[in-house]
């Protein structure tokens, strides 16, 4: 993530979720809304107009708006002054509405970006709240390729040319998709939830030893690459001789679990050998988990019948 967060990058990243239009105040673009070292304790960066705790984010619903439009015109302009002399980064018209008389104007002299979206007031404060969480959430990047494969976010890891590209690019042939490969960013964005994306730079990118750097949404079309993607497990690549293949337990398998920004995520070891198609394993981890969610254990299925087939013997 940037260290800060301008108007534009807000505008660029939910104009289309907000159908945004920028009435007035371009001069003010590349004002900060959010930086690295806001504290995101201090809770909300957007909100209706208010004057006494004022907002990065000031929001104009149809209330505020009927507020403003009742005031005789002296007070009016007073109000609106008040408004821009507090600094507020951006200023939001909600539910489709024009606007106060002198609103556009004022923006453009104190070049405050105005924008306007049809959508009602809290569809559009919960979503620059969102937006200002993530930025502010805790953070971390692991190297690995993410992907998602059947559905479900997949992280892939292991030493420097163990094949996770390789791996990566024989999933995305099978009709999985890419995420972001070599450095994937993590954000907490709930107590158990964990969500990754790809830094703007490396987007569609996936470099593979021989071929150089590929253009994944290029070479497969758009469906093949996933902006975002929950994380819910990891696949470690670790390369093993046939005498380490064969002292693995070969009834619970490699299951471990590794803390990534204070959430469990499940790992499963999957050894890398001459001949083993890692492709299928890994899809079959995937569906593996999936199974072990719903709350199916292959293992303890197999030992009751075991033991079933034992008393049934006796």
């Amino acid at each position: 993530m940037p260290h800060s967060i301008r108007v534009r990058d807000l505008f660029d990243a939910l104009h289309e979720r907000l159908h945004l239009s920028w009435v007035a105040g371009r001069a003010g673009a590349d004002r900060t809304l959010l930086a690295g070292k806001s504290d995101p304790n201090t809770g909300i960066i957007a909100g209706p107009l208010n004057y006494i705790h004022p907002n990065r984010v000031q929001v104009i619903g149809p209330a505020e708006d009927a507020y403003l439009n009742g005031l005789n015109p002296a007070n009016r302009e007073g109000a609106l002054r008040q408004l821009f002399a507090d600094e507020p980064a951006l200023i939001v018209l909600v539910h489709g509405i024009i606007g106060a008389p002198g609103l556009v104007e004022l923006a453009d002299k104190a070049a405050v970006a105005l924008m306007r979206s049809p959508l009602p007031d809290n569809q559009v404060l919960d979503n620059l709240q969102y937006y200002a969480s993530l930025f502010l959430s805790e953070k971390t990047t692991l190297h690995g390729v993410f992907l998602e494969v059947l559905g479900m976010g997949v992280l892939l890891t292991g030493d420097p040319a163990v094949g996770k590209s390789e791996l990566a690019l024989d999933l995305i042939t099978r009709g999985n998709r890419l995420v972001a490969d070599d450095a994937p960013e993590f954000t907490r964005i709930a107590p158990d939830i964990v969500s990754g994306t790809c830094p703007p730079l490396l987007r569609e990118f996936l470099e593979v030893r021989g071929l150089g750097i590929l253009n994944i949404r290029a070479m497969f079309g758009d469906s093949s690459i996933k902006r975002t993607k929950y994380l819910r497990l990891i696949v470690h690549l670790k390369r093993m001789s046939s005498e380490q293949i064969s002292s693995m337990d070969r009834l619970s398998g490699a299951y471990a679990n590794r803390d990534v920004l204070g959430v469990s995520i499940p790992q499963v070891t999957v050894p890398v050998a001459p001949g083993r198609n890692l492709a299928v394993l890994v899809e079959s981890a995937v569906r593996n988990h999936l199974l072990r969610m719903k709350g199916y254990d292959a293992t303890s299925v197999l030992i009751e019948r075991q033991q079933q087939a034992i008393l049934e013997q006796k």
